[in-house]
């Protein structure tokens, strides 16, 4: 497997509801001296399918894991549900042959096998393990250390512990460590491990806004200037709601949202235009304003 080489797994909610989250994260990437490989081939990592169909949520991710050993590359998502899903599913087969044998059957009539030969790593994880906190810092160029924010891991980057080992879901570290890479300073606040509601919102979305409204009011009361996110569905239920929650709950809020990878940017001295900042639905101009004229005009 090459090390700064690695298959890029957008998944479905990404290219069509969170694109600012793809443009921002090959850009830092890049940075990064990260290749990126594109393959039009994958599928949806099967998760949306497991309570309808276990098995076949298995082929689905099964399939997409075989296509990555036929390159011989390991994967990179940068949705955790997408991530937990494809680890899991590694596992499961790497332990069970009879199930790994029925899998396979399937994956015959695609001409696919399932050899269990290659990974998965979510951004975050690959961020601490493959890049490494000490490389990341010598890309910064404009350190943000006027900034401070919140952070919000979510639930699937952190849970099962037994499949997700490099960081603890009571008292995560990783993605305040590289906020902190930053320059930026990352508040603690009450309940910051607790779930953002999105998975809720389909059954009973009154639930899913007290939920999202109770974190967003206490990351308002550390005076956090903005949110950090590593997970498109943790950043659709505040971006795109947080107006609502506002109007629901006769609350201000003024938080943006921001991408980790758009933070990240900022720091390296890419300019807020080529990081998809516009596309942010509450307004981060406060933020990128600190920044803009230190920025640099990336035509890559």
């Amino acid at each position: 497997m090459h090390p700064n080489k690695w298959l890029l797994f957008l998944g479905c909610a990404i290219p069509y509801r969170v694109s600012s989250y793809e443009i921002s994260a090959r850009k830092v990437l890049a940075k990064l001296d990260v290749e990126l490989v594109e393959m039009p081939e994958f599928n949806c990592c099967g998760l949306p399918l497991n309570p309808v169909s276990h098995e076949t949520m298995m082929i689905l991710a099964a399939k997409n894991l075989a296509i990555a050993e036929q390159q011989n590359l390991n994967i990179l998502t940068l949705c955790p549900g997408c991530a937990i899903t494809l680890k899991k599913v590694n596992k499961t087969l790497n332990e069970d042959q009879t199930q790994k044998n029925k899998i396979n059957h399937h994956l015959k009539k695609a001409t696919l096998e399932y050899k269990g030969t290659t990974q998965t790593k979510h951004l975050l994880q690959f961020l601490k393990e493959n890049v490494g906190i000490e490389k990341i810092k010598t890309t910064i160029i404009h350190p943000l250390t006027n900034l401070k924010v919140a952070e919000h891991n979510g639930c699937h980057i952190l849970r099962p512990k037994k499949l997700i080992t490099f960081d603890d879901p009571e008292d995560p570290q990783t993605l305040k460590t590289l906020i902190e890479a930053t320059g930026a300073t990352c508040l603690d606040y009450t309940d910051k491990t607790q779930c953002c509601g999105a998975p809720s919102v389909g059954i009973n979305d009154k639930i899913a806004l007290q939920l999202a409204h109770n974190k967003l009011s206490h990351i308002k009361q550390v005076n956090a200037q903005a949110l950090i996110t590593i997970c498109p569905f943790c950043h659709i239920m505040y971006d795109t709601n947080e107006l609502r929650i506002e109007k629901t709950f006769n609350e201000v809020y003024g938080i943006p949202i921001l991408h980790y990878p758009q933070l990240l940017g900022l720091a390296m001295g890419i300019a807020p235009s080529m990081l998809a900042f516009e596309e942010l639905r509450v307004n981060a101009q406060k933020i990128t304003q600190q920044f803009a004229m230190q920025g640099t005009k990336d035509h890559e």
